[in-house]
């Protein structure tokens, strides 16, 4: 049996409609389930065999909380993915450019860093943004509350104007500690892209032998000089700008800034956040 799993806020309705379509062209025998509906994908999951697959349509904060709920649960079954998100930067990772078919995912969800904030700890298969991606974040969630447009570039650039101040930080990987002023952002990166097209740390990749995170450090500049700076992260080329950026690589990363700051995990917010540390798969115990 297929089990066609959609979110139904994802994408604008856009999750829904690829899951119908998936189903009407398949031709094999599928059940179409709303995501929210599920009490719990981990007690879902435990009924199925390998006969079985799932079918994800959603975008990467879909898949952030399925990953999660699952846990250290094993997966009997195959587990599929298609991008019906905002952003898709887990698709954009894969290089599934020209691909119009579900991707079998499982090997990727089996292995990944977790991140500690705040008490808790959460699984991510992207990267954690903290700074004015954090920012943006925060208040996407509020204008969706409101049904008002969301648009992520213009918010970026009002909060480098006139709303998001910069943070000293101390970022520390693998025991050796690194100090910056006036920092406008830290993400911590396990696969390439973030933010709707972003890449931050242009060299990581999520199936290095090693297994390291990529930690991109964004300060000491001005609120114009970042402005200028700013765009070319979606190239990957602010890291030509020695000066303002720094990449560093390793399998514990702890960031802790000088006061709170919205924190996103895979796009999902976490407010109040004054420090986190994530950690590779490598570190991570592994289910045996």
């Amino acid at each position: 049996m297929n089990y066609v799993l959609f979110n139904p806020h994802s994408g604008k309705g856009l999750g829904k409609e690829k899951a119908e379509n998936y189903i009407k062209d398949c031709g094999a025998k599928s059940e179409l389930i709303d995501m929210t509906q599920i009490g719990s994908y981990a007690e879902f999951c435990k009924g199925l065999t390998e006969e079985d697959c799932i079918y994800i349509f959603g975008g990467d904060g879909t898949l952030n909380r399925f990953i999660n709920e699952i846990g250290d649960n094993a997966i009997g079954c195959r587990v599929y993915y298609y991008p019906a998100g905002s952003g898709n930067d887990f698709w954009a990772d894969m290089e599934t450019e020209g691909r119009d078919e579900p991707l079998c995912i499982n090997k990727y969800i089996e292995e990944l860093p977790s991140v500690f904030v705040n008490g808790k700890s959460y699984k991510f298969i992207n990267g954690v943004g903290y700074g004015i991606d954090g920012y943006c974040c925060e208040i996407g969630d509020k204008l969706k509350a409101e049904n008002k447009p969301v648009n992520y570039t213009s918010i970026a650039i009002k909060g480098l104007l006139f709303h998001y101040k910069p943070t000293d930080a101390v970022v520390t990987v693998d025991g050796v500690e690194h100090k910056f002023k006036k920092v406008w952002l830290t993400p911590t990166m396990f696969g390439n892209h973030y933010g709707g097209g972003m890449i931050p740390a242009p060299e990581q990749k999520r199936d290095s032998a090693d297994k390291n995170l990529s930690v991109m450090i964004f300060a000491g500049s001005g609120k114009i000089r970042t402005l200028m700076i700013f765009p070319s992260i979606f190239k990957g080329e602010h890291v030509k700008h020695k000066k303002q950026v720094t990449v560093l690589s390793g399998r514990e990363i702890t960031v802790k800034f000088d006061r709170p700051t919205p924190l996103q995990i895979d796009g999902e917010t976490v407010l109040g956040v004054t420090e986190y540390k994530a950690v590779s798969p490598a570190k991570v115990p592994q289910k045996v």
